[in-house]
């Protein structure tokens, strides 16, 4: 693969810490989720984080296959992510789930269901998490 960007970020103090990238874009503290055990402090996290990296990369990737198509995707259309977080079955550690619903205002169902299909295969989060995460991926 010929990688054509690369970001960088570092963290401090884990969960309850701080976060950035290099080039300054983002500066952020984090808080653990009082469902994790946190304070619930007013920082973020990472499956928050994770949710709106998740949900932009989607849309991108569904732009990409319309615009391949010659299909207008309305400005309004919207990815949301549902990123979960708990102890994994085999009690060896934590795992995430990831449900993404697409919202294309004005688009018929059979028609969007097909972007988002065409989307699962572009997208690098997808394929990033394809087969290693419970990932459902619908059309509202």
């Amino acid at each position: 693969m010929k990688t054509l960007y690369h970001a960088h970020g570092h963290a401090t103090g884990g969960r309850t810490g701080h976060g950035s990238t290099d080039d300054g874009k983002l500066d952020l503290d984090l808080s653990t989720p009082k469902e994790l055990g946190g304070d619930n402090g007013p920082g973020t996290n990472p499956e928050q984080l994770f949710a709106v990296g998740f949900s932009a990369c989607f849309l991108g990737a569904l732009k990409f296959v319309a615009g391949q198509e010659k299909v207008k995707v309305p400005p309004e259309t919207k990815v949301t992510a549902d990123i979960g977080i708990g102890p994994r079955d085999d009690g060896a550690g934590f795992g995430i789930t990831a449900h993404l619903t697409v919202s294309i205002p004005g688009m018929d169902k059979a028609q969007a269901e097909d972007l988002v299909k065409k989307a699962e295969i572009v997208c690098p989060y997808a394929h990033a998490t394809r087969g290693n995460i419970d990932s459902r991926f619908t059309v509202a």
